[in-house]
């Protein structure tokens, strides 16, 4: 019997998480694997920002028709790269685990929250959703654009003159960098973005393997992605919009969910909760998106996309 190809980006996160999904189906599933490491359009493009050039989307189609064409059996994925809509034929057949979901602070110090940051700093992010984030909090901060893996936009503190950094606690956990990290910031503070920090395992619709892969399912973290991605998918998210949503569990079936919309500038920010029980983690996501559209969303929604679509045009 062959070896379980798992397709994965060759960031060395990506290779981390993959090898932690390999490790899994080796020693839960009894199955050999084998990596099929894919260089994508957004890896080859770094010179520009991912809203320009198509968004988060790149990371994620070359994958996925590995999939289609029978190159690889299972696809490991960072659920907050993945789209509103994935390529027809595939699905979503488990989330084995989710790391810490709050975005970091990564100071010049150990001493740096977002508090004590001195006015005027120069801080780098590649995330709409952080930038407007962060001016609503702190609108005398320079943000800066960054691209690049996480090791690459460590070293732009100090090549780019940067105060600090805002990254995803989960992937600097994971590289095994927690040292680095100045501040976790609660989702109170800034909200993260949808299904940060787990880990989606795609598949082939209709093939036994499917159903072995969903054994690795963990029915919490599935519960959580079905409301935050039916949050993305009813305000028709893509990385150009400043939105967040995070799904916490309260208690053995309880969910609560809180979403945000807001401009690029943060000036303005929509939020919404709703709470309810797991079987209706989607309704609850779908909810909490209608109430933001209901708030003012639709209209904030043309303007980001009538803005987005002049960027890309210029």
């Amino acid at each position: 019997m062959r070896p379980v190809r798992i397709a994965t980006r060759g960031s060395d996160l990506a290779l981390v998480q993959a090898r932690y999904v390999a490790s899994r189906i080796q020693n839960e599933l009894d199955l050999d694997t084998e990596l099929v490491v894919i260089t994508t359009t957004g890896d080859r493009i770094q010179d520009r920002s991912l809203a320009k050039i198509g968004g988060k989307g790149l990371f994620i189609k070359e994958i996925e028709q590995s999939l289609l064409e029978d190159r690889a059996d299972v696809a490991v994925h960072s659920a907050k790269d993945l789209p509103s809509e994935i390529a027809e034929g595939l699905s979503l057949s488990a989330f084995p685990e989710r790391a810490d979901p709050r975005d970091a602070l990564v100071g010049r110090t150990q001493a740096e929250t977002l508090e004590t940051l001195t006015p005027g700093a120069r801080i780098g992010t590649g995330s709409t959703r952080r930038a407007a984030q962060l001016l609503a909090l702190r609108p005398d901060l320079e943000i800066v654009p960054l691209r690049g893996n996480v090791p690459t936009r460590l070293r732009k503190i100090e090549t780019e003159g940067l105060e600090a950094v805002v990254l995803a606690s989960a992937g600097l956990d994971r590289l095994g960098l927690s040292d680095v990290i100045s501040q976790r910031i609660e989702p109170e503070i800034m909200l993260p973005a949808v299904c940060q920090g787990l880990l989606a395992l795609q598949t082939r619709q209709g093939e036994a393997f499917s159903e072995r892969i969903s054994e690795l399912d963990d029915d919490e973290n599935a519960d959580q992605a079905a409301a935050e991605r039916a949050f993305l998918r009813q305000l028709g998210g893509d990385c150009t919009i400043p939105l967040a949503a995070h799904c916490e569990s309260n208690g053995a079936d309880r969910l609560t969910i809180r979403g945000c919309l807001a401009n690029s500038d943060g000036t303005t920010l929509l939020h919404s909760e709703a709470q309810g029980g797991r079987a209706e983690a989607a309704d609850l996501g779908k909810r909490v998106a209608d109430e933001i559209l209901a708030s003012g969303g639709s209209a904030l929604l043309r303007e980001l996309r009538a803005g987005a679509a002049g960027e890309v045009r210029s």
